[in-house]
């Protein structure tokens, strides 16, 4: 047995080949001269010598495809069966490149096939000949197809009009629904159909718990089929006598919905399944040019291109959204009884289609996730960075290769960081300011930008904290006044400096070191929860005016770290902390993931509560504020030792509330 095989390296077709290769004959294979190497792969993964895996250089947008006269002489009368597979499969393409591989390639595989005078023209059309017909289209429908305004349904639809009209050899033709991964190993060489929904659901699994019921859509029935079950069952029907001219709809014959699908693969991922699912036809009594005018207002247009770009989910698949089409497939049926080929169910294999689209295809995977290819040659800003946090962040921001620009108010503690980043191999600026004088943030803003160009990120990580009691601050304003000095205006007055070049060059990233207090309202810290919070206020209300302009604000709500600041209070010495470096982990996670905020579980659970109990959370407040004594040097005794240890009962709360400020 002769066979020639177009689309051989393929997804079908290494499926379709790895079946063939099982009957005795040989196998001529199309190949382009640019996927020699890939054939090459093909032979060795499938263990084929030379003599039974023939690799034929050819082209689809030639003539007889490129196939040279001499071996088509040497194969005329020897092909039993030509299948031609190769073809566009992709709903995104232009019309051109879908009209010349789909349509182009159809012709010119019937004129090979006709050359060598092949047994049998096995075709490999899709469902989307049948285009967006409503009700079900049966195997020998044809020119009842509807709605074919999409190039590849257009493409499909016409290419197999050609084998029906002018191919002169005996044929078949086969309509695959959408085929995902093998069954048996998950294998899938792209995303398509389903798999564009799967970054949504680990997105939900990453936020929520698999336990909590989310909002989804019904949508219309999907037909989908793994490729291992499609190859088999052309291969079996190809060789099946008496089934010439005849159309074999290769899908399931009790299709789901795709909230039915979401779900099947939701459970396989571990995500939190869509229990409650919204059916478009509820909306049917709005007119559809209402419908059409709302989505296309600019907010809600702005709205989903963004939903679906974070997500990966192309334009022109939610147009399918409520598929149509129903599939029979009783040809199908009837050539395949008998037969041991049985088309498994989803929910048996759904977990290798997960797992290998984890493993395999997810996005993520192939996003540079280093600190380097965020920082690398780029300027990045950190204030406070001769010591603590900002010092412990800008040795890994340089040691990841950015221009690192350093400011602090002391001039040797900023020598001996830049001695320091320098002497790991980075590269370091430093600049003596003074964030609580407003012409010395100026100053440094105008300097930065005549030296450097432009600033890529900066980090607001300057900051000053004062623990005290309102009861010990009566007499105190200057407290409030000089931590929203320093925490707020100093940190806005470099924002307002920079923003500009940024704005101009659509690229920037603002990080704001905040804490914990801002959403634990932890008392004794009003003067520098304030500060802070007044920060992150004003960041939520500037990323509103420039996320369209690249420029991205991050809020980092740092629970308690062990650096100078708060060394005047002893009591901290004996509760859990972070190290600056690890802090510093925190803002360089911050650079790569670009999320809008960073919060411990405790911090984000601390908010949630106080948004639903409020005075419950007071009076937990209340009573911790009770059990921790002002410092000493709160109670204007500075230099002396604390009058007392922290008790037990002290260190267990403060362990139990890990980082929050007391």
């Amino acid at each position: 047995m002769t066979y020639f095989v177009t689309g051989a390296t393929g997804f079908i077709g290494r499926h379709l080949v790895a079946k063939l290769l099982e009957r005795k004959g040989t196998i001529y294979c199309l190949v382009r001269k640019g996927s020699t190497d890939k054939f090459e792969q093909l032979r060795q993964s499938l263990g084929a010598d030379e003599k039974r895996l023939v690799a034929v250089t050819g082209d689809l947008a030639k003539a007889r495809l490129g196939v040279s006269p001499a071996l088509i002489k040497t194969l005329s009368g020897k092909v039993q069966h030509f299948f031609h597979l190769a073809a566009l499969y992709d709903l995104s393409a232009d019309a051109e490149s879908q009209r010349i591989a789909n349509m182009d390639g159809t012709r010119h595989a019937m004129e090979l096939a006709d050359a060598v005078k092949a047994g049998c023209f096995h075709h490999t059309s899709s469902i989307a000949a049948a285009g967006l017909y409503p009700g079900v289209f049966r195997e020998d429908m044809f020119d009842e197809a509807e709605e074919l305004d999409n190039p590849y349904f257009r493409t499909k639809h016409d290419s197999e009009g050609l084998v029906r009209k002018e191919c002169s050899r005996p044929w078949r033709i086969y309509r695959p629904g959408i085929v995902i991964g093998n069954s048996t190993t998950g294998e899938m060489d792209k995303i398509d159909g389903p798999y564009y929904f799967f970054r949504l659901l680990k997105k939900l699994r990453q936020t929520l718990p698999p336990w909590v019921p989310t909002v989804g859509l019904e949508g219309g029935r999907v037909n989908l089929v793994p490729v291992d079950w499609v190859a088999a069952a052309m291969d079996h029907i190809a060789h099946k006598p008496g089934l010439d001219s005849h159309c074999f709809h290769l899908t399931d014959p009790a299709p789901r919905r795709i909230g039915e699908v979401l779900n099947i693969f939701a459970r396989a991922g571990h995500a939190p399944e869509m229990t409650m699912r919204l059916d478009a036809r509820m909306f049917a009594f709005i007119p559809q040019g209402i419908r059409a005018a709302l989505s296309s207002l600019p907010p809600i247009k702005r709205f989903t291109n963004v939903i679906l770009r974070d997500f990966g989910i192309p334009r022109e698949v939610m147009k399918f959204i409520n598929y149509p089409t129903r599939f029979d497939c009783r040809e199908t049926e009837r050539a395949l009884k008998g037969s041991k080929i049985r088309l498994p169910k989803l929910e048996d294999y759904a977990w290798r289609i997960w797992d290998y689209w984890e493993r395999h295809l997810d996005p993520d995977l192939f996003v540079d996730h280093s600190l380097s290819g965020k920082v690398k040659n780029r300027v990045v800003v950190v204030t406070g960075g001769s010591s603590g946090i900002g010092k412990a962040v800008a040795l890994k921001i340089a040691a990841a290769g950015a221009k690192i620009i350093i400011c602090a108010r002391g001039e040797e503690e900023l020598a001996v960081a830049k001695k320091d980043i320098e002497a790991a191999g980075g590269s370091c600026f430093t600049y003596v300011v003074d964030l609580s004088d407003m012409a010395s943030c100026d100053d440094f803003v105008k300097r930065v930008l005549a030296e450097h160009g432009a600033v890529d990120v900066l980090v607001n990580n300057a900051g000053r904290s004062i623990r005290r009691s309102i009861a010990l601050s009566f007499d105190r304003f200057h407290d409030f006044e000089r931590t929203m000095q320093l925490n707020y205006f100093g940190a806005l007055r470099l924002i307002m400096g920079f923003l500009p070049v940024m704005s101009g060059q659509r690229r920037g990233h603002i990080i704001n070191i905040s804490s914990i207090g801002v959403l634990t309202n932890a008392p004794r810290f009003s003067a520098y929860v304030a500060s802070k919070a007044a920060l992150d206020a004003f960041s939520r209300c500037a990323q509103a005016e420039y996320s369209d302009l690249g420029i991205s604000f991050t809020t980092i709500n740092m629970p308690l770290v062990k650096t100078p600041m708060i060394a005047p209070t002893k009591m901290y010495d004996h509760v859990p902390t972070l190290s600056p470096e690890e802090a510093a982990d925190l803002v360089v996670e911050a650079i790569i993931k670009r999320p809008v905020r960073i919060a411990t579980r405790l911090g984000i659970f601390a908010s949630i509560l106080y948004s639903l109990a409020p005075r419950a959370y007071e009076i937990i407040m209340n009573s911790a504020f009770r059990l921790f004594p002002d410092s000493a040097a709160a109670k204007g005794m500075a230099g002396r030792a604390e009058l007392e240890q922290p008790t037990n009962e002290q260190i267990a709360v403060a362990a139990l509330m890990r980082g929050v400020h007391w």
